[in-house]
């Protein structure tokens, strides 16, 4: 099924032609993002597994899921800010069920180092978790 937001994002990165204009592009995403609030710049906000720091942080707004995040590296901030895009304002349910093929149709899953593609699965995996999480409150 067609996601609007990831064809959006799929549109802007096939603009460019090679992978130094796209890092660019990321990299000018990463003033996009929604930042965490400085207090859950914490140990408890850290994603696993990540090569940078990185933190998410999640709130449910009425049924709706809404996340900010940071990172000491200015590509991730990039990539957060497309996930969060591609997640925020979403119910718990769709959070789950939405699959994320943007990242492959961009080029971003053989263009990313091994380390960063694991950062950025368990950030995927947190932010769904969250997901879970809010699912379970509105049971």
């Amino acid at each position: 099924m067609k996601d609007q937001i990831q064809e959006e994002i799929i549109e802007e990165f096939a603009l460019f032609d090679d992978w130094l204009d796209k890092y660019d592009y990321l990299i000018g995403l990463s003033d996009t993002l929604p930042l965490i609030d400085a207090a859950h710049k914490s140990e408890k906000y850290i994603i696993e597994g990540c090569q940078s720091r990185v933190w998410v942080d999640a709130r449910l707004d009425g049924r709706k899921v809404y996340y900010s995040a940071d990172s000491d590296a200015i590509i991730v901030k990039g990539l957060l800010a497309l996930l969060v895009r591609a997640l925020s304002g979403r119910t718990p349910q769709e959070i789950i069920d939405t699959e994320l093929y943007f990242i492959e149709a961009i080029g971003l899953k053989e263009n990313l180092s091994p380390t960063r593609g694991n950062g950025l699965l368990a950030t995927i995996k947190q932010m769904r978790l969250y997901a879970l999480a809010f699912q379970s409150t509105q049971e």
